[in-house]
């Protein structure tokens, strides 16, 4: 078995002047779901593009099943699967001809999979593409992917666009014909809360360079909210352990990185300090690349990745 089906090496990209990628470095263990998450530009559509070897790194490489990216055989090819969050397919095709198609190009494709599979979402082969919904095409799409039996599996935010009722569904659909595959699955996403019910482990992508590198249980242990009032009027906690300090109303909502009681005794020092809590992961995130105070983020960056 190859030891991470999944590699980015010391990835670089450009676009321009501006720097989308600056060193991004991670690995994905097999049969794992990984999430990739980030605000929008990020750069979370450059790395999975540069995985698939669609776009070329200006420095590094990544690697997809020990091969790299920029040299992918035709047999690796053939073990991934892909679904953009544009969900693209054959407009003049109906659901019928998508399966055909696929079965017809995949040496590995499962017929009888997908067609139940597309009994269970409610999709009927005579249906003509253009005519679908955009979740029943998000849908077909993992369908197709999934029923292509994958090593690899890559989705690229599949669930931008659906409103909520949606989502689930789709996130559904995913997570039963992932059930038993083994597949290892990297996805970028915006939603949070679909993040929270299938991800096996999170990373965060901030400045181009992976901030975060961790399991969801781990994250959470690690990363604690607290409130800070400060002994001398207006001064934000000071300590290594700091993420970030946001004023509010008589002191700090502070977000705190690996608090050992050492640590806490010294921020008490400084002030009152409530006992810290974990934060949901929306919070979480927010906490970690949200907009303000990004010295902070930066300042701590060795110590989360």
């Amino acid at each position: 078995m190859i030891r991470h089906p999944i590699e980015f090496d010391d990835v670089h990209r450009w676009f321009g002047g501006l720097a989308v990628l600056q060193g991004l470095t991670f690995r994905v263990e097999p049969g794992t779901v990984y999430a990739l998450l980030g605000r929008n530009g990020c750069g979370k559509t450059t790395a999975l593009r540069i995985l698939l070897g669609f776009l070329a790194a200006h420095h590094g490489h990544s690697a997809v099943l020990g091969e790299r990216s920029d040299a992918l055989s035709a047999t690796a090819r053939a073990r991934i699967g892909y679904v953009g969050e544009d969900h693209r397919l054959y407009p003049t095709m109906s659901v019928a001809d998508a399966i055909a198609f696929e079965a017809g190009t995949r040496p590995g494709f499962r017929r009888e999979f997908a067609a139940d599979a597309l009994r269970r979402c409610g999709l009927r082969g005579r249906q003509r593409i253009p005519m679908l919904s955009r979740g029943q095409r998000a849908q077909l799409a993992i369908v197709l992917a999934v029923a292509a039996d994958p090593a690899v599996l890559v989705c690229d935010d599949p669930a931008l666009g659906l409103d909520v009722v949606m989502r689930r569904e789709l996130l559904d659909v995913l997570i039963d014909l992932l059930s038993d595959s083994g597949a290892t699955v990297l996805f970028s996403s915006h939603f949070l809360n679909d993040v929270e019910r299938i991800a096996d482990r999170v990373g965060i992508l901030h400045d181009g360079a992976l901030l975060v590198d961790a399991s969801l249980d781990d994250l959470k242990r690690r990363v604690r909210r607290c409130a800070f009032e400060p002994r001398l009027a207006d001064a934000a906690p000071q300590g290594q352990v700091v993420l970030r300090a946001r004023r509010r109303q008589g002191g700090f909502d502070v977000v705190l990185l690996d608090p050992t009681p050492l640590h806490l005794a010294e921020l008490r020092s400084q002030g009152e300090l409530s006992e810290p809590e974990a934060l949901p992961l929306e919070e979480l995130f927010l906490a970690l690349v949200g907009p303000d105070q990004r010295g902070l983020v930066a300042a701590a960056e060795q110590e989360v990745a």
